[in-house]
């Protein structure tokens, strides 16, 4: 197994609102289940709710506890938009693969949607338009482009010049593209929520709990952990976010460092419509409301993953956000009540890995990469449960690993 990443270090805003406590047990003993699910955070959550709905047997392990990764760092905007823009995506993997990617990814955000209310659960949701503004990587003449190559796609998408831009956002661009179906939440709420649900449905929870070796043969996968006892399974789910086992190909991506605030309630009107916001820019920016009035943003992401130097950044980088966020909502007080910095993976296309390990049928990686981390995971829960139950999602292949 690899070196522990320390994901995430500050305090991110999430810790101002309190979760549901999972419960755990010490593993004591060996154990056999159907499904083992390694990692308890918003990936491993979404998997375990989904395979205990199909009425598999669950043991869910994490070698912190639940919740004590990055999920509690993620800033929780669920977006529909991949990382790579569509006009671009489709000159790497083909239009017709681009176009559905994208329509699968605006799925995923509806499902997940309609699941969390399917399950009465409370984590703050909410839906607001959304706006991509102009920038270094897309100026307007390109947002227009994508903006059609959304349309030809199925996506709703309506690009607004500068005095509309103006007129309904308050915003001062070059221009922007307006778009409807994504969703914020709290991502504590929800993947305790989650977990809580299927511990309901008989799952098992070990923790703190740390694989280190995994061995698999034609009928089932035995994974040995430090403090002796094994676990025995029909099917092995990685759900370890960005500390990748070494069973994983890692050629296809990387880990980078990020960096986000977030403010007091500010005591007047945020914005108009509150809507999300992020630029077409590298490095980028994005903004997104909590229910409560905070005004959360991030970016500034930058090419290395040592924690040490990533953490000295915190002070610089939130005052670099601040003022980008001042610049574009003068009205705001941009100073940072929560401050803080994490890891994360990326791909070149900005797609996931999704699936069975190469040569590994009954080991299964959920690799959620990218800013769209939540909208990946809910793939992920449908495309492995799927293929655990025997069945094939069509959409399988644009995110396998032999793709």
């Amino acid at each position: 197994m690899p070196r522990k990443l320390d994901l995430r270090t500050g305090r991110p805003v999430w810790s101002a609102y309190r979760a549901p406590a999972v419960p755990t047990d010490s593993l004591t003993r060996n154990v056999k289940t159907d499904v083992l699910v390694v990692g308890m955070g918003i990936s491993g959550a979404m998997m375990a709710e989904a395979l205990t709905a199909d009425g598999h047997q669950v043991i869910c392990i994490d070698r912190r506890g639940p919740l004590k990764g990055s999920t509690a760092a993620t800033t929780a905007l669920v977006a529909i938009e991949i990382d790579q823009p569509l006009s671009t995506l489709s000159k790497m993997i083909g239009r017709a693969s681009a176009q559905q990617a994208w329509r699968r990814s605006r799925l995923a955000v509806s499902n997940l949607a309609a699941r969390i209310a399917e399950l009465g659960i409370n984590c703050g949701l909410s839906r607001t338009p959304s706006l991509y503004l102009a920038g270094t990587m897309l100026g307007p003449s390109e947002l227009r482009d994508e903006a059609e190559a959304r349309r030809q796609a199925g996506i709703a998408a309506t690009y607004l010049t500068p005095a509309p831009l103006a007129e309904k956002f308050g915003i001062d661009r070059e221009g922007a593209i307006l778009s409807h179906g994504n969703i914020a939440l709290d991502p504590r709420k929800l993947t305790a929520a989650l977990l809580l649900k299927a511990l309901e449905r008989k799952a098992r929870f070990y923790a703190p709990v740390e694989a280190t070796t995994i061995a698999d043969g034609a009928d089932e996968v035995v994974v040995a952990t430090r403090d002796g006892p094994t676990i025995t399974a029909r099917h092995v789910v990685l759900a370890t976010g960005y500390e990748l086992v070494d069973i994983v190909p890692a050629a296809v991506h990387q880990i980078v460092s990020t960096w986000a605030i977030a403010t007091r309630p500010q005591s007047r009107r945020i914005w108009p419509q509150a809507a999300f916001i992020w630029e077409a820019s590298d490095p980028y920016l994005y903004v997104r409301a909590t229910a409560d009035g905070r005004v959360v943003c991030g970016g500034e992401d930058e090419d290395f993953v040592d924690e040490t130097p990533r953490d000295e950044l915190i002070v610089d980088k939130s005052a670099r956000i601040a003022e980008k966020l001042g610049l574009i909502f003068p009205h705001l007080d941009t100073r940072p009540e929560f401050a803080w910095t994490g890891s994360f993976g990326t791909t070149t296309t900005g797609l996931p890995y999704i699936g069975a390990i190469p040569r590994h049928p009954r080991i299964h990686a959920v690799m959620g990469y990218g800013g769209n981390g939540i909208t990946f995971s809910q793939i992920a829960s449908e495309i492995v449960s799927a293929t655990i139950n025997g069945l094939d999602d069509a959409d399988a292949r644009l995110f396998a690993f032999n793709r």
